[in-house]
């Protein structure tokens, strides 16, 4: 299934998305709540009941009337929390050689992740940026998830039957901010709570089972084969897969699960493909080329990120009419 949220009439409504249209679950069956949050807390009994619609929807057992005026907003508009991971080994050592550092071993021992600003989420469409974000701003092609079952203490093993389904994030990055508060080994923050984009629908994983490889050795959980794509202004800068993941999310939910409860609604990125940011491309660039021309998001760029099974995120960047900045407050 692709679960979508949207707003229709200023609402937010609860919808899937079925042969090119969009139908609200709510209208169908009754027992499905309108939003996406209240959806996921009903666990897997409300999710077969939105299965028994997609599968009429498409065998045409019964009729609705797909939305015709409306607005797509992230599929999880109010995520309990967001964390992000750092799943990626390529993205990580290359970022690293980039700074001509060693590659931490400590990457190939745990999963780690970070809270990033759940209350600044936001779906396709425009991304309104401030100045100082300007100020190298960034993409970061990831994969993420959201959970519909409550844990705690999670086992790896048991960790993807948590997980209602998969989404493209862009974990959307502003450098300098980024880089100078993690100067005092505290963050990111700034630098990165202003946009947390996901779209444009939740998959469920039955959708990807045709994708399903096996994971890294020594890891466990749930791995697929999906294309990740990134193109700036229609010129493709960014490409990897998802297989290339070396921590999976059930060993990423095993690690948030510890010693506290993961809800439902919660969002867990994967941390960024490798090649997929500027910080990564430019990195790579210089070092291979001393005039490399370092290149950044501007106000007007058309970011699209693509991934295989999970379709595609679209967004225009914006710049707040204003010229108030924090960069400029330092002591």
């Amino acid at each position: 299934m692709k679960l979508v949220s949207y707003i229709s009439n200023n609402l937010e409504h609860l919808g899937i998305f079925v042969n090119g249209n969009i139908y609200n679950l709510h209208s169908v069956d009754k027992l499905i709540p309108n939003t996406m949050k209240a959806f996921l807390w009903e666990g897997e009994e409300l999710m077969e009941h939105a299965r028994k619609v997609d599968a009429s929807l498409r065998n045409g057992s019964i009729k609705a009337k797909e939305e015709l005026f409306f607005e797509l907003i992230a599929p999880v508009p109010y995520p309990t929390s967001c964390r992000d991971g750092y799943a990626f080994r390529q993205h990580v050592a290359a970022a690293r050689r980039n700074r001509k550092v060693d590659m931490i071993a400590e990457f190939d021992q745990y999963p780690i992740f970070y809270f990033t600003n759940h209350n600044a989420i936001q779906g396709p469409g425009e991304i309104e940026c401030m100045p100082d974000h300007f100020e190298k701003l960034d993409f970061e092609l990831e994969v993420a998830v959201v959970l519909n079952k409550k844990g705690r203490n999670i086992k790896a093993a048991d960790a993807d039957s948590y997980i209602a389904g998969y989404m493209i994030m862009n974990d959307m990055s502003a450098r300098t901010l980024q880089m100078e508060e993690m100067l005092l080994n505290l963050g990111p923050a700034k630098g990165k709570d202003f946009s947390t984009v996901i779209g444009p629908w939740l998959v469920t994983p039955d959708e990807l089972e045709q994708y399903k490889v096996p994971c890294k050795p020594g890891h466990v959980g749930n791995a697929y084969d999906l294309k990740m794509i990134c193109s700036v202004n229609n010129q493709r800068v960014s490409a990897g897969n998802m297989a290339d993941m070396d921590w999976t999310f059930a060993e990423i939910i095993e690690r948030c699960s510890y010693g506290c409860d993961v809800l439902p609604g919660d969002v867990i990125g994967s941390g960024t493909v490798g090649t997929g940011c500027f910080l990564e491309l430019n990195g790579t660039g210089l070092l291979n080329d001393a005039s490399y021309k370092p290149q950044w998001l501007q106000p007007g760029d058309l970011v699209e990120m693509q991934v295989t099974g999970l379709g595609t995120l679209t967004n225009v960047i914006k710049k707040a009419d204003t010229v108030w900045s924090i960069l400029k407050l330092k002591k």
